[in-house]
């Protein structure tokens, strides 16, 4: 084997290893971000939000990627919807809306086409309740599955936060009506703690 082959080959792995840290840190900031301006949204804010605008030298507001919350969705709806059901709501078909489950709250996330749609950075999400990958901040295709009762109680906190930050962004169409046995007790005590907040 050639010297000029092994170099390639070590410039390559070389590679890979830095587009894979890449997407661990990109997934691992995304909670962090969120949770930053989570806790911005919650300051006194003095004429605009920094939470949806950012200033720079030249007076240019510029958004940041995170939506601000929405005052004009609809009220939940709980129709029930199998697994299996929401997988036809994954993207892959443009005259379908785009449904993602969270806990089992499915929201539609259509008007971000661009982002849960075939090909979008988030598509791993679309057409199926993948909790425990959101708890865990994984972009892997084998986390994103409904259950999320292994999770550790920070990895639960993060969950909690994406399921909040998507209620206060689309609406809720349905809910998942066959979730794994394993999340049963847990779906109880949210609604539970849920129906106790009103």
């Amino acid at each position: 084997m050639s010297t000029g082959t092994t170099q390639a080959g070590s410039h390559a792995l070389r590679s890979i290893m830095l587009l894979k840290l890449f997407v661990y840190v990109l997934a691992f900031s995304l909670p962090i971000l969120f949770y930053i301006r989570q806790r911005r949204a919650h300051l006194p804010s003095s004429g605009t939000s920094a939470a949806t605008t950012t200033e720079t030298d030249g007076d240019k507001s510029l958004k940041t990627i995170m939506q601000p919350p929405r005052d004009d969705l609809d009220p939940p709806k709980r129709d029930p919807i199998t697994l299996k059901g929401l997988e036809e709501y994954d993207g892959s078909d443009p005259s379908r809306p785009i449904y993602v489950s969270i806990k089992g709250d499915v929201f539609d996330v259509t008007r971000k086409r661009d982002v849960y749609g075939k090909g979008g950075s988030y598509n791993i999400f679309a057409g199926k309740d993948g909790s425990r990958a959101l708890g865990m901040s994984s972009l892997k295709p084998e986390d994103a599955v409904p259950d999320y009762s292994t999770l550790l109680e920070n990895e639960m906190k993060v969950l909690d936060d994406w399921h909040s930050f998507f209620s206060k962004r689309y609406n809720i169409v349905g809910r998942v009506s066959d979730m794994p046995e394993a999340v049963a007790p847990l779906r109880s005590a949210a609604a539970n703690t849920a129906a106790d907040s009103f």
